[in-house]
């Protein structure tokens, strides 16, 4: 199942419809907590250099998606040297004036932060580097690479606001870099972890059309102490609510299910008992599932497949956010 997940995600990555967590990041913390895999990915023959600035200044993006990108292109040199060699990975601030866009129609105007990872290995022609960013192209052996590497880093970036600028040239090396636009907003720090706080009292709708699935999220929110109603679609799940009389809190409901889907159910919901939360969860998204349709903080969002501890958490994450509504006017432990 992470095997099948971690594909789908590639897939989702280069053609930019995954929904990405963008919060304020340092790309240099986030080299950081993958300094030690990568030392371990690239091996004894490769020497790894990092050259951080001190005063980097903060993206918006993904954390995991930018770490993602960070251990892509680090594959990528080393396979490229395969006898050994160098790998830089180099930070710093950058700024782009009117001048600096005069042949180069990628450049953004405005202060950015630069991610460049470097490598001295056996670079590229150039009909191999214009091909790089295409899915499925890869110059590997039959079973060593999917071709999606690149095209996923691609992708994040892109959707991400940035763009990468690639320098090859056989026998000399490959440059990656690749330009963020810089925020001034500051890092916001993580609350306490909330596996201590994931009890909860209200009432919980699954609606997931495979049994397992469904059987599973009950157990586990029974478990955590929610009053749990199951239904196997979305005319069930409605037909369920209009004759039940009591408070529904929360629905978790599949995206793709036969008949009515899991967004446009969660929306007659809405309009049904204006207090209800929901949380759609898939194992890929699709135009029925966008950052817009989130943005009221009423719907969010859970990726298949998931943990009973990741459900658990989520559940309590959305509930924690009350609305001034009459469904909410249980109280809660």
């Amino acid at each position: 199942g992470d095997r099948a997940a971690s594909l789908t995600q590639q897939l989702l990555a280069f053609s930019r419809k995954q929904l990405l967590k963008t919060a304020v990041v340092n790309i240099n913390q986030s080299v950081a907590e993958v300094n030690t895999m990568l030392r371990r990915l690239i091996g004894e023959q490769i020497k790894l250099v990092t050259r951080l600035s001190a005063d980097l200044g903060n993206i918006k993006a993904d954390a995991g998606q930018l770490q993602q990108i960070i251990v892509n292109l680090v594959v990528n040199g080393r396979d490229a040297m395969p006898d050994g060699g160098t790998l830089i990975i180099e930070t710093k601030n950058v700024a782009f004036d009117d001048s600096d866009l005069n042949g180069h129609p990628e450049r953004r105007l405005g202060r950015h932060v630069m991610l460049a990872i470097m490598d001295d290995g056996l670079g590229m022609a150039p009909h191999v580097e214009e091909r790089i960013f295409e899915p499925f192209f890869t110059t590997k052996p039959k079973g060593l690479g999917t071709g999606l590497g690149l095209a996923m880093v691609h992708g994040i970036v892109m959707q991400s606001g940035g763009w990468i600028r690639v320098a090859s040239e056989p026998g000399q090396g490959t440059a990656f870099r690749i330009y963020f636009p810089r925020t001034d907003d500051p890092i916001v720090l993580l609350k306490q972890s909330i596996r201590a706080h994931v009890q909860g009292t209200e009432t919980v709708l699954v609606v997931e059309d495979q049994e397992e699935v469904r059987n599973l999220a009950a157990v586990v929110l029974r478990a955590c102490g929610y009053t749990v109603h199951v239904c196997a679609h979305g005319e069930e799940a409605l037909g369920f609510v209009a004759a039940f009389r009591g408070a529904i809190h929360l629905l978790i409901s599949d995206v793709i299910m036969p008949g009515i889907d899991g967004m446009a159910l969660a929306k007659i919901l809405a309009e049904q008992r204006p207090g209800l939360r929901s949380i759609l969860m898939s194992g890929y998204t699709d135009k029925a599932v966008t950052q817009d349709a989130m943005a009221d903080g009423k719907i969010a969002y859970l990726q298949k497949p998931f943990t009973p501890g990741q459900l658990a958490e989520k559940a309590r994450e959305v509930l924690s956010t009350q609305p001034d509504s009459p469904e909410w006017s249980t109280k809660r432990k």
